[in-house]
């Protein structure tokens, strides 16, 4: 397919294919993609895993087109400038043979092939005035042509988004159930409790406020690891912790079509909480690579199926007038971890 009839996202991840891989890696593993860097996981997670195992051609073909935008965006940045000093007062808008005398100048000048692909994809991606003239430099100059996408990017991998079919885990926690229920044997309501024990009266000590109300001893209600900075806020043991609430959730980027909008009331899964604030993990009705289906999202009355991100929110919210959707059983929570 001619460039010019690709899409933008396909456009992108091509470039991706035609920059040298030396050059996209030196870039890659000289970025700070801990968990503390300022970045969403959409765009982090695919960047950490390319550092991690240098396969260019597969982050080209599967990763989010957000995270493959943000990429070439690091590679064009610098010759972006040189582009934009040879167009001069043409910078703005413009035409073809502007735009073509300008990458001559920048390629005479020194700028490399991988310079020029990365400035034009993104122009392209970008949407940029100059977007349809790059179109025509990538289909007529032949050492700017782009390579095709490669089968693996219709095969699913690590870096895209599990889709699990919901009757399909449905299935499977039917299993396990049955599997529990064949250990326990055909008549046993409940576990059998030993005769004597001296530990048993202190199950009876449990204070009233304990989130440990199952005495299911085959499905206990596993913790959560938190930051020490998480500890010392909120309490993990807070009555509202697995319970799914109505909150204002903040966006963790702003929208240019709709710059005065901050945040959006959606559900979210209570982790930790004290008396004037929560520690939420926010749910959507979209997949993402952070982001899980949640399994109980029918028995909580949820019209459509949801999704529990990874990551954690802190919200400064009055605990006594939420909005209650309902709790996870211990079973459900630990599917979410």
């Amino acid at each position: 397919m001619a460039p010019s009839k690709g899409n933008a996202a396909e456009i992108s991840r091509r470039a991706l294919l035609k920059i040298s891989e030396s050059t996209i890696l030196t870039t890659v593993d000289g970025l700070d993609l801990r968990g503390h860097a300022k970045i969403s996981a959409v765009v982090g997670i695919p960047l950490r895993n390319l550092q991690q195992r240098h396969d260019v051609e597969t982050f080209a073909a599967t990763a989010p087109i957000a995270a493959v935008t943000a990429l070439l965006e690091l590679l064009a940045m610098a010759p972006s400038e040189k582009v934009i000093a040879a167009l001069g007062e043409h910078a703005d808008t413009p035409n073809f043979e502007q735009l073509s005398a300008a990458i001559d100048d920048v390629r005479r000048d020194g700028s490399s092939v991988d310079d020029v692909v990365a400035v034009l994809a993104f122009a392209i991606a970008e949407e940029f005035p100059a977007a349809p003239h790059c179109r025509r430099l990538f289909d007529e100059r032949d050492d700017l042509a782009l390579p095709e996408l490669p089968d693996i990017v219709l095969a699913p991998t690590v870096l895209a988004p599990k889709e699990t079919d919901p009757e399909i885990k449905e299935q499977r926690r039917r299993r396990r159930e049955e599997e529990k229920k064949r250990k326990r044997g055909p008549t046993s309501p409940r576990p059998p409790r030993p005769a004597k024990t001296k530990s048993a009266p202190k199950t009876r000590e449990t204070p009233p406020g304990s989130l440990k109300v199952n005495d299911d001893l085959t499905e206990r209600r596993r913790p959560m690891i938190f930051t020490p900075a998480e500890l010392e806020r909120f309490d993990p043991e807070h009555a509202l912790v697995g319970v799914v609430v109505i909150v204002e959730v903040p966006f963790d980027a702003t929208d240019p079509a709709a710059p005065e909008v901050k945040s959006k009331e959606r559900p979210a899964l209570v982790v930790a909480a004290n008396a004037d604030a929560l520690l939420v993990r926010p749910i959507y009705s979209s997949v993402a690579p952070t982001r899980k289906v949640l399994q109980a999202w029918r028995q909580l009355g949820l019209d459509h199926i949801s999704y529990v991100d990874d990551v954690r929110v802190a919200l400064s919210v009055s605990t006594e007038s939420l909005e209650r959707v309902g709790r996870l059983t211990d079973q459900e929570w630990n599917a979410q971890l």
